[in-house]
């Protein structure tokens, strides 16, 4: 049995969920404004245009879809049709309106259901003017006290919510914070991993044994809850989700495309979904 990546799309992105009601593994595309699904029983990638670039994607209680645009977040109900259709997207929210230097990067679910995003910074400069966010239905969106940064990425949460992985993606280093939910607070930044020289980490994933899964420039790495290097494999992409029956199949995305990765004896928390219920 081959224990190398398999390529299971050709569509590049970046921003990979699982969506367990679908079976579908989605992302966002890089290369194009658009939004692919797929799932092996498809003859092809669903596929549905969207207005500008996309940071982000989360899956809804209701079976919407959560998208981050560059200056936005916005709501969209994606069909099963497979034509590069336009996707509407139903303005939620504007993201540094006043600064035009910014994008949404990265972000996803915490373990209440609510979205925790980040913005990078897409001028020339490369300085570090991003930020960290929350957003919810019950406290719409709120700046959490975590220092600017020159690109967000790498967030997700441990399995009872509180704790915070999070990183820079032009800093070779993987942070970790206390984090409360309905307080919308974090505790003081602590180094969680020091990466090699030069590494930049991209998207993140938790396993069921508390590790957290780099994906970071040719390799994808396993980090031990205590933050230390346990498996490497050679493979390049940008974002790394956990899907499938029980949630044992990792999958990457990336330039190359989609691809399944074989990590026998590994499972994945599943991912919260974003509570779009309207608050009572």
């Amino acid at each position: 049995m081959s224990t190398a990546p398999s390529r299971l799309s050709s569509h590049p992105g970046r921003c990979l969920r699982w969506d367990a009601h679908s079976r579908r593994w989605w992302w966002t595309g890089s290369a194009a404004h658009a939004v692919h699904a797929y799932a092996m029983q498809d003859a092809a990638p669903l596929a549905c245009r969207l207005p500008d670039a996309a940071g982000l994607l989360a899956h809804c209680r209701s079976g919407r879809v959560l998208l981050g645009l560059s200056k936005r977040l916005g709501m969209a109900q994606p069909g099963r049709e497979t034509s590069a259709r336009r996707l509407r997207v139903q303005p939620l929210v504007a993201v540094d309106a006043a600064e035009p230097r910014t994008a949404i990067s990265d972000g996803c679910t915490d373990r209440r259901g609510f979205l925790v995003f980040g913005t990078r910074n897409v001028a020339d400069d490369g300085r570090p003017i991003g930020s960290f966010y929350q957003y919810s239905r019950q406290h719409g969106l709120r700046r959490l006290a975590l220092p600017v940064v020159a690109e967000a990425s790498a967030i997700c949460f441990s399995a009872d919510g509180a704790r915070m992985f999070f990183a820079d993606a032009r800093a070779s280093r993987i942070m970790a914070c206390d984090y409360d939910a309905d307080a919308g607070s974090v505790g003081a930044p602590r180094v969680f991993a020091q990466l090699d020289a030069g590494a930049s980490p991209r998207g993140a994933a938790l396993d069921l044994d508390g590790c957290l899964w780099s994906a970071q420039a040719g390799q994808l790495l396993r980090y031990a809850p205590d933050g230390k290097v346990v498996q490497r494999i050679a493979h390049d992409c940008t974002s790394i989700a956990f899907g499938g029956a029980g949630l044992t199949q990792l999958a990457a995305v990336g330039a190359g495309g989609l691809y399944a990765v074989p990590v026998p004896g590994v499972a994945g928390q599943a991912d919260s979904p974003f509570d779009d219920h309207p608050p009572q």
